[in-house]
């Protein structure tokens, strides 16, 4: 197939350090080319690719402090991906969530838009419901509660490439990675690391929008004995930082949509512990693949019983379950669904006289292993 792939600007892709969304668009566009389909990434110009890149800005937007109006690269490369070169291509993939929704539904190749963010913020609901005929992909099935009426073709869990070495003997130390904010609470990761009295290394980024919580919540703990911050880390810095911890603290107090850190934990053989939000249930399995927490007491308790996790379980569910492999199949069975469901679009005073292919009969069933089927 001839696949276009949107990626957002904020990172490269895939990115340097920190970025999930940039980083899940890489394994789906290089999986693709590895099995033999023809792709065209539309990302920021120091993305990397074994496709063709079509370049928005030289840089990504985190990179580039020169960039006044970070708007205008971004309605270019939407121009071009969703219209001048659209007909270029079987099947749009975009992953900029609402806002290719304008073009994405005057554009004759059918799009599908995987939304990575969370979708239970109250502003959104009117967007979502004028454009109720996009065909979407959630990436858990806890994402979709808010918009129910969504027009869902299916859920595609993330996938990794086999990026990280299982490591079979568990370490000494806890370990939290990802981004400094309120939402993914780095301050109780801390605060139960001095309960039972563990090492704690945190590697994760600060946005601007986060400084002042870091500064007032997060820096005055960092001079503890059992804290130690490494700042953002790299992609082959992981494996070890993950794969030698005694488990990933995940306790975020939000509807977390995925939690890309999950299953890369996973892939180390590396238990999780989190709380009990969002897609938490469905990529955890309680007790066996780490432990699902209702508060921070209860995840206090939860070290104790880390011995009970098999690392060796850890690292079959993730194969079994959330490799790139697995996650590209997902997406090609919706790719070439859409693509056969095409329908020429004729308009009469600027309005379609016919159905969208975007309007398909049933969304498609994926099958996709679930907890307890790994």
């Amino acid at each position: 197939m001839k696949i276009a792939q949107i990626a957002p600007l904020w990172e490269s892709v895939p990115p340097k350090l920190y970025g999930g969304t940039e980083r899940v668009v890489s394994y789906i566009t290089e999986e693709l080319i590895r099995q033999g389909h023809d792709v065209t990434l539309f990302a920021s110009g120091d993305s990397q690719t074994m496709g063709r890149l079509w370049a928005a800005c030289p840089l990504s937007f985190r990179l580039d402090g020169g960039l006044i109006n970070r708007d205008a690269p971004l309605i270019l490369m939407q121009e071009h991906a969703l219209g001048v070169e659209a007909e270029r291509f079987d099947i749009i993939h975009s992953h900029l969530d609402f806002l290719s929704f304008p073009l994405s539904r005057r554009c004759a190749t059918p799009v599908l838009t995987t939304l990575h963010g969370r979708l239970d913020l109250p502003e959104l609901l009117p967007i979502y419901r004028e454009y109720a005929d996009m065909p979407v992909v959630s990436i858990s099935n806890a994402q979709r509660e808010p918009l129910p009426d969504a027009n869902w073709q299916g859920t595609v869990y993330h996938g990794l490439p086999d990026l990280y070495a299982f490591h079979p003997n568990s370490g000494s130390y806890l370990a939290y990675l990802g981004r400094m904010c309120p939402e993914k609470c780095p301050d109780h990761a801390i605060k139960i690391a001095k309960r039972v009295g563990m090492p704690l290394r945190i590697a994760a980024k600060v946005d601007p929008v986060d400084q002042e919580y870091f500064e007032t919540q997060i820096a005055p703990a960092l001079d503890h004995p059992l804290v130690e911050y490494l700042g953002e880390i790299t992609d082959a810095e992981k494996g070890d930082f993950l794969g030698n911890a005694a488990a990933v603290l995940c306790p975020y107090d939000w509807p977390e949509p995925f939690g890309i850190v999950l299953i890369e934990a996973l892939a180390c053989g590396t238990p999780v512990l989190a709380y009990r939000r969002g897609s938490i249930p469905e990529i955890i399995e309680d007790g066996v693949t780490g432990f699902i927490c209702e508060n921070l007491d209860e995840m206090v308790a939860a070290i104790d019983r880390l011995s009970l996790i098999q690392r060796q379980q850890c690292r079959d569910a993730f194969e079994a379950r959330f490799t790139v492999q697995r996650m590209v199949q997902d997406y090609l069975t919706l790719y070439e669904r859409m693509a056969a469901s095409v329908q020429p679009l004729a308009y009469v005073n600027g309005q379609s006289s016919l159905p969208s292919h975007r309007r398909m009969p049933s969304p498609i069933e994926l099958v996709v292993p679930r907890l307890g089927n790994a």
